[in-house]
């Protein structure tokens, strides 16, 4: 089978994480990804990551971790000429991409009802921190705000009184996988009904969607959730200290736990009901700290798993992508570059398998308007007309325009 998008047109207008990442995930299957950027201020991700060359070269970690299976336009949408290209290369798409402060692109005359008047099978969606409607919707934010506006960081932590901010930007990541299963979803209704519409994503849903087994207990009992650290309501589901490392149990149901405590050879610890096993807690949790500091770590990975409950000893990335199971699951995509200068680039790929095609990236994360030419010639651009726009891009930019 072909891959899933393929056929389909993206216009990415969108930097950073959030964006980048949904239209990422549409070029990990298939579709055609044109990712637009203004020549003077190019994605910001371009300049983020640990090695100093790449970031200097404005090809930075954080933009080849989702920059992969994109082309590249140089325009600067501030300008008339720029705002023309930008017309005549949605007027040809699938799904146009934004993720400026709600309003921004209205305002330039790229809102959705003016490109849905170009393409009225347009598929248009904006991401922004708090979303298009409400008092804080002109409001910008990234993933830490977000933490910590949502109540993520206050239930993070260890309950002494200093919230932690999660180590991966989970609700950036999040809002691009929701993105990209909102335009999946709109699509899916275009084929039944024939018409495009606008998709409003806000990182701030995304963030209270995440916690929705928190914000639904709140909502019935009134009760703010705490921070615990690593401990959970039962004494077997938690992080202990083994003789050498830390390691996660996740014996959480009853029958679990029934087997944990008889494979530690404490019958008398079974507990029958949920109830009994919450009044039990601390009687159990010494006991499980006793029992797993006498041994390594790895012992008793293999020793409890076995015994078919869940654990795992806490390890560092380096050896999550290392792992065997990591490299079965092969989501560890290798990339190949003609010029030799990303060639090899290992990035992430998606979280699932289809039986009906499997992720591909043709071609390696690019330089910003790599594609200029290739594009605008085939939007009907003659030469004469592509240089004049790019300098006008570039002299608009210059301005501050």
């Amino acid at each position: 089978m072909k891959p899933a998008f393929s056929g389909l047109r993206v216009v990415d207008t969108t930097h950073v994480l959030a964006g980048p990442f949904a239209s990422y995930q549409l070029a990990l299957f298939g579709a055609e990804v044109i990712k637009v950027e203004n020549p003077a201020e190019p994605d910001q991700a371009r300049f983020q990551g640990t090695d100093r060359d790449l970031t200097g070269a404005a090809m930075g970690a954080s933009f080849l971790g989702q920059g992969g299976g994109k082309k590249a336009l140089a325009l600067n949408l501030k300008t008339d000429a720029g705002q023309d290209a930008l017309r005549r290369l949605v007027a040809t798409a699938d799904v146009f991409v934004e993720n400026y402060r709600p309003g921004a692109f209205d305002a330039l005359g790229l809102g959705y009802t003016a490109l849905s008047q170009l393409n009225p099978r347009l598929i248009y969606c904006s991401i922004s921190a708090f979303g298009a409607t409400g008092p804080r919707r002109a409001e910008t934010g990234y993933d830490n705000v977000i933490q910590a506006f949502s109540g993520m960081m206050d239930l993070t932590g260890f309950g002494n009184g200093r919230p932690l901010k999660c180590g991966a930007q989970v609700v950036d990541y999040a809002t691009g996988l929701t993105a990209a299963f909102a335009i999946t979803a709109a699509l899916f209704q275009r084929e039944r009904e024939g018409h495009g519409q606008h998709i409003d994503v806000s990182m701030l849903d995304v963030a209270m969607t995440l916690m929705t087994a928190h914000g639904t207990d709140f909502l019935q009992s009134g009760k703010h959730p705490r921070a615990a650290g690593n401990r959970f309501g039962f004494a077997t589901l938690g992080m202990y200290r083994a003789a050498d490392a830390d390691m996660m149990i996740g014996a959480s149901n009853l029958r679990q736990q029934r087997r944990l405590w008889t494979a530690l050879g404490r019958t008398d610890l079974i507990k029958a009901d949920n109830l009994a096993r919450i009044a039990g807690y601390d009687e159990e949790h010494d006991a499980l700290s006793r029992i797993i500091a006498a041994k390594p770590a790895g012992y008793w990975e293999t020793f409890l798993t076995q015994n078919r409950i869940p654990a795992a000893r806490v390890r560092r990335m380096e050896e999550a992508l290392s792992d065997p199971q990591t490299l079965d699951r092969g989501q560890i995509m290798t990339l190949s570059d003609p010029s030799g200068r990303l060639n090899g680039l290992k990035v992430i790929g998606p979280a699932f398998r289809m039986s009906g095609g499997q992720a591909v990236l043709p071609t390696p994360p690019q330089a910003v308007g790599a594609q200029n030419a290739e594009i605008l010639r085939a939007l009907g651009l003659t030469d004469a007309e592509i240089e004049a726009l790019c300098v006008d891009t570039l002299i608009g930019a210059d301005a501050g325009v």
